[in-house]
């Protein structure tokens, strides 16, 4: 694809936020932030989960890769698949972790380019309407975390998910303290959260629908497939015609096909400590494991699209591509 300078429609987020942080999860529709494309009609990016680590862990060396993979696609923005700060969240604002892991790491010039973010379930064990606050996009315009949310960028449409509340094991764990303010009861926030959803996705005219969460719906690394999701979420984007579900939580690459629909399950959950150690089979179709440190990049057209899985050293590990011609019609 050929790069060309990314025209962000930064006005016309930062005007968004302060609202759209403080709607109540009640909402009768998901809020909706919008990108533009480059000036050829393309669209480029980086994924990258599961880093907030004070640059340990390798976090300092993927990110500097990022930079120069960045700069090379002229990325429009990035995502994060969650696990921003670990290993307990942000305790406030005013946590100087914030600009440990996220501002003084991801520094190059190129990620200086909006970022996307979901939570994940180290982000619940602090405090969660912390690093929702506008007040740390005063300290980082970069910075944008909401629990779910829709990004127009035209052609495609991403849906941001929270995951982590849809884990009943999380509810019940009474080690581990979670922060369930503005969440709590379970059952009618994922109730509320899938007809939302569900709604939104039927409603997409995008060329490409992707769907991002923390949590695996298909891995075969440590966490494997998360049950709740297999069976509440995973359906909607069945018969939605989702085309991605990306997703942290595992800490490797790994891309899987699923053998029913034309959805493929990526994971980028690489940012920092890695190597796990475990690999499961499941009943998917398994494309590609890297069980290490690394992060994702996706370039796409109105017909195409290109994943590309790089490691530590910014190596090129695995390429996949398709077209919407691919896809049969519904």
């Amino acid at each position: 694809m050929v790069s060309s300078k990314a025209m962000v429609m930064a006005f016309v987020v930062v005007l968004a936020i302060p609202t759209l942080l403080f709607s109540s999860h009640t909402f009768a529709e998901l809020p909706r932030l919008e990108h533009s494309l480059k000036s050829d009609g393309s669209l480029s990016l980086l994924v990258i989960g599961d880093w907030g680590r004070k640059g340990e862990f390798n976090q300092s060396q993927v990110a500097n890769q990022m930079g120069r993979i960045g700069e090379e696609l002229d990325i429009n923005f990035v995502i994060s698949t969650g696990d921003n700060f670990y290993d307990n969240g942000l305790t406030g604002v005013d946590d100087k972790a914030f600009e440990e892991s996220f501002t003084n790491i991801y520094a190059a010039k190129s990620l200086q380019k909006q970022w996307y973010s979901v939570l994940g379930n180290h982000d619940y064990r602090g405090d969660v309407l912390a690093q929702l606050s506008p007040v740390l996009r005063e300290l980082d315009r970069k910075w944008l975390c909401m629990r779910s949310f829709i990004l127009d960028a035209e052609i495609v449409q991403f849906f941001f998910v929270d995951t982590t509340p849809f884990v009943k094991s999380y509810w019940n764990d009474t080690q581990i303290h979670n922060d369930w303010r503005e969440v709590a009861p379970r059952q009618n926030y994922i109730t509320n959260l899938l007809k939302d959803l569900d709604m939104a996705l039927k409603e997409s005219t995008a060329t490409w629908k992707f769907v991002i969460g923390h949590h695996t719906i298909r891995s075969v690394s440590v966490h494997g497939d998360t049950i709740e999701l297999v069976e509440e979420l995973l359906p909607v984007l069945k018969a939605n015609n989702v085309d991605l579900y990306m997703n942290g939580h595992d800490h490797c690459l790994q891309h899987i096909s699923s053998k029913d629909s034309p959805i493929q399950f990526m994971t980028s959950g690489g940012g920092s400590k890695s190597w796990g150690g475990v690999y499961r089979p499941n009943s998917d179709e398994l494309q590609f494991f890297y069980d290490g440190q690394g992060f994702m990049s996706l370039e796409l057209t109105k017909r195409d699209l290109k994943m590309v899985f790089y490691d530590v050293f910014g190596q090129n590990l695995y390429e996949w591509s398709t077209t919407k011609d691919a896809y049969p019609s519904m």
